[in-house]
């Protein structure tokens, strides 16, 4: 019997995890907190955008080594400093035992563009490794280890639609009553999140009374746009996006102002930044007006690519092997 070069015949099979990206449907941010974090009241929606990460064996005291392919894979770091190989190294902390594995991460979701995509990377090489080793880790344990990485590593792992609170660790998951269609602009380079929010920090004490948390109101979800989710109303929810980063993204990067009013000229219902950004959001009536949407925005240049996506969609969800 044959085998695979550099393994033995008693190898796990490798295990490939598929996540999806996330926007933002309302992202309200609180006053600066004494630790250098803000409150969240974050509305997560995972879109049928994704990455694939696939965790193969590797030889004992190996560790944990990353390839990247797809869009933009040559600005995805391949060192200790990658989401996905600290997501290895967590978890086999947790269970006393060698990081040894071979991550490659196929990518589809945009790099430092608002969605997710590190944290998607993050929660599907946990999952994948986790069915890898068979450590079998109880899936509390696993969404701990996901807060302990990122803000946003939880909802990467859940998916569908949630309200993340604290720093969006915190998830509550929200009903939704349809599908909404979506296009995504990807923008010429990336933008840093805390950065982003560094600016939003400045502007809100250039423009008013602080950035501290005792001069910004405490972050609330909009009840009128959990009842748009709950209802399926893609009307209702786009009079009531919104993200308390936009202007900052704005600010570091004025063209975004182009790419907004290009889509909602197209026929957009509306138009926001995703997350931190640079990624533009539009929330169209159907698939054919998120197609048009898309078009537009392709033809005027405004935007290094253009995507479809509708949401809700899945949280990390292996692929292989069957389970």
């Amino acid at each position: 019997m044959s085998t695979t070069p550099g393994r033995s015949a008693a190898a796990p099979a490798p295990v490939t995890v598929r996540v999806p990206a996330k926007v933002n449907v309302q992202l309200a941010v609180g006053g600066l907190r004494p630790d250098g974090f803000h409150d969240l009241a974050n509305v997560f929606l995972a879109v049928d955008l994704y990455d694939e990460v696939t965790a193969f064996p590797a030889e004992p005291g190996e560790g944990p080594s990353v390839t990247c392919l797809g869009p933009d894979a040559d600005r995805v770091p391949l060192d200790r400093t990658n989401l996905a190989v600290r997501a290895a190294d967590a978890l086999a902390l947790r269970h006393g035992r060698s990081p040894d594995v071979r991550l490659r991460i196929r990518k589809e979701i945009p790099v430092a563009g608002g969605m997710a995509g590190g944290s998607a990377d993050a929660a599907g090489a946990l999952l994948a490794c986790d069915r890898l080793w068979g450590t079998r880790t109880p899936r509390e344990e696993l969404l701990a280890i996901c807060a302990e990485l990122g803000s946003d590593v939880p909802f990467s792992l859940v998916g569908g639609a949630a309200l993340g609170r604290g720093r969006g660790e915190l998830l509550t998951p929200l009903d939704v009553g349809g599908s909404f269609h979506w296009v995504f602009a990807v923008a010429e380079g990336g933008l840093s999140t805390p950065a982003v929010y560094r600016e939003c920090d400045r502007l809100r004490e250039e423009r008013g009374p602080g950035a501290g948390a005792d001069a910004v109101p405490a972050p609330e979800a909009s009840p009128v746009l959990l009842a748009a989710l709950r209802c399926g109303d893609a009307k209702l929810l786009a009079a009531n996006l919104s993200n308390d980063l936009q202007s900052a993204a704005v600010s570091l990067l004025p063209a975004l102002d182009d790419t907004l009013a290009v889509g909602t000229r197209a026929g957009a219902l509306a138009a926001l930044v995703s997350g931190s950004g640079p990624t533009c959001a539009f929330l169209a009536e159907d698939a054919a007006s998120a197609t048009e949407v898309a078009r537009v925005l392709r033809a005027e240049g405004v935007c290094r690519a253009a995507r479809t996506a509708t949401g809700p969609a899945p949280g990390a969800t292996v692929l292989s092997p069957a389970q």
